[in-house]
């Protein structure tokens, strides 16, 4: 079965020679090797590259771990250069070589090599990137399989791979299981042996029932506004836990930087500020939140509202959530002020937004894009998902 990752393959491609570092960072076992090893080194040996011109090393092989010393990779690397045209290095899981840092910044004195390289365990998260480079990398950020990519895999009823989607996630190995029971015992695996395994050691944290405990709470809670907190008097009405709400916070980053999950800021719209109140945390993967809880919870609203989340984050947006204060008139005639999510399906919200941007709902149902007599473009999930331009409607 061929994947097809066409969105992170262009921004390679129109990458090429820019004088940078290409980093792909994202989700243990999203696709990133895939994307470089295979993807990648097709493209190039169809615009004609000589396979003697891509120098590729998986330094998560054990066959290469005399490579993981920084000096030896770097050797190795200089002795496959052998002409003065353009050679295309392609380090895979780097983060398994000492002194990587050294190591890359090495490579981009040499002028006739474009690097490339992927990471993403706990020696190589997101913010490290952006401090080890100084401004000398190029991020690629790869997600876990989106809705349109999986249905072009899988293709069939799209009702059908929608459930699927929506309770295994989009992670690309879930698609060579053959039983259910095979893609849950893979996704609780992963994340207990390669997701925690990575934050723990990161971060050397020795009792990690507290932080086990965190997640489960994001993952019975996705779409629901969240802070440290409302999360540390959850665990001490529950777990009757002691837990403060600065610890709370730290887990939090952390589970970031593990690209477990992703924070959405709340935003005044009328004041036009971010408020530093409660937020909302949605999982890069849903396959991985549902795994966590066991598969309950499967309410589709909700997942459907991370889904959504994660495919804007896809399309490069910066997404917010946010409420709309308005005046109401109560039952004996006083007026009180009432607080709308923007994210809500009624259309009351986004009325009371007085500016000239595009107005969206997203349905579950199979309609036809259309627009309200108040200017609100109302769509199908479906059409949303799979069509790439559905927001330009």
């Amino acid at each position: 079965m061929e994947i097809k990752r066409d969105i992170y393959l262009s921004q390679l491609v129109n990458a090429r020679q820019n004088g940078f570092i290409k980093v792909v960072t994202g989700p243990r076992r999203c696709g990133k090797s895939y994307l470089l090893k295979t993807l990648f080194h097709n493209h190039l040996l169809s615009e004609g590259v000589d396979e003697s011109h891509i120098i590729e090393v998986d330094l998560e092989d054990r066959a290469n771990k005399e490579l993981r010393a920084p000096d030896a990779l770097l050797a190795f690397v200089k002795s496959k250069i052998v002409d003065q045209q353009l050679y295309f290095v392609i380090l895979d899981e780097v983060q398994k070589v000492d002194e990587f840092v050294d190591v890359l910044n090495s490579l981009l004195h040499i002028k006739n090599a474009d690097v490339y390289v992927t990471g993403s365990n706990s020696h190589f998260l997101s913010t490290d990137i952006a401090t080890e480079f100084r401004g000398r990398d190029h991020q690629i950020r790869v997600y876990p399989l989106s809705f349109s990519e999986y249905y072009a895999a899988v293709g069939g009823d799209k009702s059908d791979a929608w459930k699927d989607y929506y309770t295994f996630g989009g992670l690309p190995l879930i698609l060579s299981f053959a039983t259910d029971q095979e893609k849950a015992d893979y996704l609780l695996k992963l994340f207990q042996t390669v997701y925690m395994a990575d934050i723990l050691e990161r971060y050397k944290i020795k009792n990690d029932k507290e932080l086990r405990e965190l997640v489960s709470i994001l993952a019975s809670s996705i779409g629901s506004p969240n802070n440290p907190t409302k999360i540390a008097n959850t665990f001490k009405s529950v777990e009757n836990s002691n837990i403060t709400g600065q610890t709370i916070d730290k887990y939090l980053l952390h589970l970031q930087e593990a690209f477990v999950i992703r924070k959405a800021e709340r935003f005044d719209v009328k004041g036009r500020k971010y408020i530093g109140t409660l937020s909302k945390y949605y999982f890069e993967d849903l396959g991985i939140r549902n795994a966590l809880i066991n598969f309950r919870q499967q309410e589709e609203n909700h997942i459907m509202e991370n889904v959504i989340y994660n495919e804007l984050c896809l399309r490069g947006y910066q997404v917010d959530v946010g409420q709309v204060e308005v005046r109401k008139r109560t039952e004996d005639g006083k007026q009180e002020r009432v607080r709308l999510e923007v994210e809500d399906q009624e259309t009351q919200s986004l009325v009371n937004i007085d500016d000239s941007f595009k107005k969206i709902v997203i349905v579950k149902d199979n309609i036809k894009p259309w627009r309200n007599e108040k200017g609100i473009l109302i769509m199908g999930l479906m059409d949303f998902l799979l069509n790439k331009n559905s927001l330009d409607l």
